[in-house]
């Protein structure tokens, strides 16, 4: 068995994961998730958000157990992980991508969308951005759309209703691996065909451009954690047996 922890992605909180964890739970994982700071039940102003910030607080999350983690995160998540991941690499077992950003060193998330594969992406075409410092929000038609195309009604309608702003301070900012920081932790990618935030090119690429030691897809939307659940967990627990064999098995 194996912790795992979330990182959830733009306009979300720790709430999101609240299925999965069910799941991976009764399959006798431990597993964390938390908020971001500014988001979820976090105190912290959404416009006082950083990458730095962001990234610190996953650091404090892992240092809290000492077991080594698997790190999920989805979509901007994904940033977030590989940041933290380098900054405490001894922390993390594994990281999992699930429909999410893999940068590398001096890279941010907006440098990815921008990308050709990236054309079509229904969150930065909807996203209205207001402030100094700038913080962006999603209306409610656009995130059904971009975010939840393939959940129920009332899961996409509960999931709206518990967005908050998001600062755009993580998306604009390069993460900084050191060399060498993430070469021993194995990556894996659960890719979602029916993605309208991150499309299907554009995660192919990364998965292309980074070595993923497993990649599982999905036919559903930008969120499986809601729209797939019990098939997400079954990934997630597949990556877990797979990253505890020693190195070259």
């Amino acid at each position: 068995m194996a912790r795992f922890v979330l990182v959830h992605g733009a306009f979300s909180g720790a709430w999101i994961w609240g299925p999965l964890i069910d799941r991976l739970t009764a399959a006798g994982h431990s597993v964390e998730a938390f908020d971001l700071p500014g988001s979820g039940d976090d105190h912290m102003a959404a416009s006082e958000a950083t990458l730095d910030t962001c990234a610190g607080r996953l650091v404090e999350v892992l240092a809290s157990n000492s077991e080594p983690a698997i790190v999920v995160g989805n979509s901007m998540g994904g940033i977030i992980a590989t940041q933290g991941a380098a900054l405490c690499p001894d922390r993390v077992r594994a990281l999992v991508y699930v429909t999410a950003f893999i940068p590398k060193d001096g890279q941010s998330l907006l440098d990815l969308t921008k990308t050709p594969e990236g054309a079509g992406d229904q969150v930065q075409a909807n996203i209205t951005i207001e402030g100094e410092p700038p913080v962006a929000t999603m209306p409610a038609a656009a995130s059904r759309q971009a975010l939840y195309g393939s959940c129920p009604d009332d899961v996409a309608a509960w999931a709206i209703a518990l967005q908050r702003p998001q600062a755009v301070a993580p998306f604009v900012t390069p993460v900084s691996i050191p060399l060498g920081a993430l070469d021993g932790i194995n990556r894996y990618y659960v890719v979602c065909t029916r993605d309208r935030a991150i499309p299907p090119p554009l995660q192919r690429r990364m998965i292309a451009e980074n070595v993923c030691a497993d990649v599982v897809e999905l036919d559903t939307d930008h969120t499986p954690h809601l729209s797939m659940t019990d098939e997400l967990a079954k990934a997630l627990s597949r990556f877990a047996t797979h990253s505890s064999r020693p190195a070259g098995i």
